[in-house]
């Protein structure tokens, strides 16, 4: 595809991976081309394999020069330019602001990716957040913690997929988290100087999945995640409901999240906020500004018919249209969840002897196999060691709960044949 031949406005996204490689499909069909851009020369594995070339007109590879980098995009004039995935956001905040497009800014863009100065910059704001330390010493770490045992969340400063996050009931487990943590590299390749420690926030997680336009927000899509204690891990995530769009819990969350975005001036684009809702009120556990990860908003898309993706589009294409529907509830005629299936144990996988068995439920629509027969699998501890997620769809709530507690006891013994 050549930009000089189709005459079409390009829109640039700064590493398309994951659910964001699914943009630039609905720019094309919004009438746009795309530009990628590469913050690094080689992106992590856990998001280098879902990029999609062919949807682009052409890659900008980032090596360290601003200037440089835009004297590349220039030529294409793009008319906007948005993060993809989460390894992108600064370098998309750097070069919007550039540009002249729109732009969240750099004066709070390392808020959004350092979660200790993200709560610190909440919290400056007059939002309640959670008592936390920067730790970059076991003593201080120590100190904070204190003599009476209590839970807390240890967790890297810039990460993403729950890796590294442990959550540690004494001083012991403190301990332990952290030699596990410092020096060593997240996920995304950076190296963990110092540690982030959390108190543990008591209460259901949710999801709130927005875009905002110039400062005004829409909530896309709410959900309230389920978790299980399993494979030593505390909170594991094992799927995810679709809410409606109003009632009180939403309303609340909502609210929540739009202060929240306000405060780490997220004022344009896709944003995935996580919270969770204590005795005491909403409280945050981080917010990312780029779109949902995991293609939840694929499984959005099925119940509802359109999801976060298309609502990104629309905000930089038709600014008009999206102003024009942003205060307006999304009907939920289709309930939806996603069930994370957890492998108990590492090995070889042979097979899934029971995938039929998920495959037959009435509410089926999809699953995201990670690991294929032949490959690897991984015991799952975080979000990087899900052997496969299954969407469930249908028009009656009680149908989707029912497969879903039978997807729940189906992924024990016998679904895995590993050796």
């Amino acid at each position: 595809m050549n930009t000089a031949r189709s005459g079409r406005p390009v829109v640039a996204i700064v590493d398309a991976y994951s659910t964001a490689s699914h943009l630039a499909p609905l720019f094309h069909a919004a009438g746009h081309d795309c530009l990628h851009v590469r913050s690094v020369a080689e992106p992590p594995p856990v998001f280098a394999s879902s990029f999609r070339p062919e949807d682009f007109v052409d890659t900008v590879t980032h090596r360290g020069d601003v200037a440089e980098t835009l004297a590349a995009i220039r030529p294409y004039a793009p008319v906007a330019l948005l993060a993809g995935a989460e390894i992108g956001v600064e370098l998309a905040d750097v070069l919007s602001e550039a540009l002249g497009v729109r732009s969240n800014g750099t004066a709070l863009s390392a808020a959004r990716r350092d979660k200790y100065r993200m709560m610190e910059t909440v919290r400056s704001a007059g939002v309640p957040a959670v008592d936390q330390i920067l730790a970059g010493d076991l003593d201080t770490l120590l100190d904070w913690y204190g003599d009476t045992d209590r839970t807390v969340v240890l967790k890297p400063v810039r990460s993403a997929l729950n890796d590294g996050v442990s959550f540690c009931s004494t001083a012991a487990e403190v301990r332990t988290a952290f030699g596990d943590l410092v020096g060593a590299d997240s996920a995304l390749g950076v190296r963990n100087d110092a540690v982030l420690a959390q108190e543990y926030l008591v209460g259901a997680e949710y999801y709130v999945n927005t875009v905002s336009l110039d400062g005004r927000h829409r909530v896309c899509d709410l959900w309230k995640t389920q978790h299980l204690g399993v494979n030593g891990v505390r909170d594991l995530l094992g799927g995810s409901s679709l809410m409606a769009s109003r009632g009180p819990e939403q309303d609340l969350l909502a609210e929540y999240a739009f202060s929240v975005l306000d405060a780490l001036g997220i004022r344009n684009g896709p944003a995935h906020t996580e919270l969770k809702l204590t005795p005491d009120g909403p409280r945050l556990v981080e917010t990312g500004a780029r779109v949902c990860g995991a293609m939840l908003p694929l499984l959005t898309r099925a119940a509802l018919g359109e999801s976060q993706l298309e609502w990104t589009v629309l905000a930089y294409t038709d600014p008009d249209a999206f102003e024009a529907r942003r205060r307006t509830d999304y009907p939920l005629t289709r309930h939806a969840v996603c069930v994370n299936m957890i492998a108990p144990e590492s090995g070889k996988l042979l097979d899934y002897p029971k995938l039929d068995e998920l495959r037959a439920l009435e509410s089926f629509h999809d699953v995201l196999l990670k690991v294929r027969p032949g490959e690897e699998l991984s015991r799952t501890v975080n979000d990087l060691t899900y052997p496969m997620l299954v969407h469930l769809v249908h028009e009656v709530e009680g149908v989707v709960t029912h497969d879903y507690m039978t997807a729940r006891h189906l992924d024990g013994e016998g679904f895995y044949h590993v050796v």
